[in-house]
């Protein structure tokens, strides 16, 4: 009898232990939207992540000479794939190609501009909330982009509960930047994109050259290696856009939405002198957002979410998520 006792007491104490949640897969499927061109239309591509019971969504654009791997990452995704983290947190997650990149159409470039992009997220967030891409109609769409994709989801702020912008700030390094379009070279002409068939317009980064332009000064080797394997191209017709705001930022003054801004404490492009006061110096750029926050990744470089300190990103921007998205917004 006493060792049955014993052994209720033992089961009774067990169950009041609690058990570390394991976190379901999300439901992910592949999606394509329409969107208008000079000459007709083009398709936006994306894959659509959902854990159970999400009720906010976060549209994922990546920045130039990226594609939907930026944001979920083939090496480590454990690591390095911020889809990952944000599904793992609870929230759905929609990673687009901008047009002309990744599985997206490839329009003639000349056709290709922010503003057109821009259109392109507008199409993704209105499908989210009107329940036409998986059958759930989210109630809550962030949006979230890196250096040019930030341009673009800047411009769809009035669409948005919230905007995350990451590798983009108004106090650009001229000199930097240009270094950085010296880095690039026509599509067509590479080896590893040229077979794809791009017009001349299409701009990558030339071989080997992307640890030094956007992961200097730490990164994990083999994400240098898998980022040049998995690179995309850019278009100088949407890239002078994002230059423009950049220096000007007529477009942020606009949002109306919570932002958070991030940057990696050695990005040479967008941090120009100082990094550390990286709020209050966006600020004044934002001046109808009810709150703007900044988070600066110590020694990362310009693609943030690739460098070793990514789980300390992604662990920032799910504590901003709750905070801005669970009710009321709290700044």
């Amino acid at each position: 009898m006493r060792r049955l006792s014993a052994l209720l007491c033992a089961c009774a104490v067990a169950l009041l232990v609690p058990v570390p949640a394991v976190a379901a897969e999300p439901h992910c499927q592949p999606f394509q939207r329409s969107v208008p061109v000079v000459l007709g239309k083009a398709l936006m591509s994306g894959t659509l992540c959902r854990p159970d019971f999400a009720h906010t969504v976060v549209v994922l654009v990546p920045g130039a000479t990226y594609n939907r791997a930026y944001w979920d990452f083939p090496y480590r995704p454990e690591v390095y794939s911020f889809r990952r983290a944000l599904n793992a947190a609870g929230y759905a997650t929609a990673v687009v190609d901008r047009l002309g990149a990744g599985e997206s159409s490839r329009p003639l470039g000349t056709q290709v501009t922010t503003p057109v992009q821009v259109g392109g997220v507008r199409e993704v967030v209105r499908a989210l909330r009107a329940a036409e891409i998986d059958g759930t109609a989210f109630d809550r769409v962030v949006l979230a982009g890196h250096a040019l994709g930030a341009t673009i989801a800047i411009g769809a702020a009035d669409v948005a509960d919230a905007v995350l912008v990451t590798g983009l700030a108004h106090q650009a390094n001229a000199g930097a930047l240009a270094e950085l379009v010296a880095g690039l070279a026509p599509a067509a002409k590479d080896a590893l994109l040229g077979p794809r068939g791009y017009d001349p317009t299409y701009l990558t980064t030339k071989p080997g050259v992307r640890g030094q332009l956007f992961h200097a000064p730490a990164a994990d080797p083999e994400v240098v290696r898998t980022d040049e394997a998995t690179k995309d191209v850019v278009l100088p017709t949407e890239a002078a856009d994002a230059v423009g705001l950049a220096f000007v930022g007529a477009q942020s003054a606009l949002v109306k939405v919570p932002v958070l801004t991030a940057l990696g404490g050695s990005d040479r492009y967008m941090c120009g002198v100082n990094c550390l006061s990286l709020a209050a110096a966006e600020r004044p750029f934002y001046p109808a957002a009810p709150c703007v926050e900044g988070h600066v990744l110590p020694e990362a470089g310009h693609a943030l979410a690739l460098s070793p300190g990514a789980p300390v990103l992604h662990r920032v921007v799910t504590a901003w998520l709750g905070r801005i998205v669970a009710g009321p917004v709290r700044c």
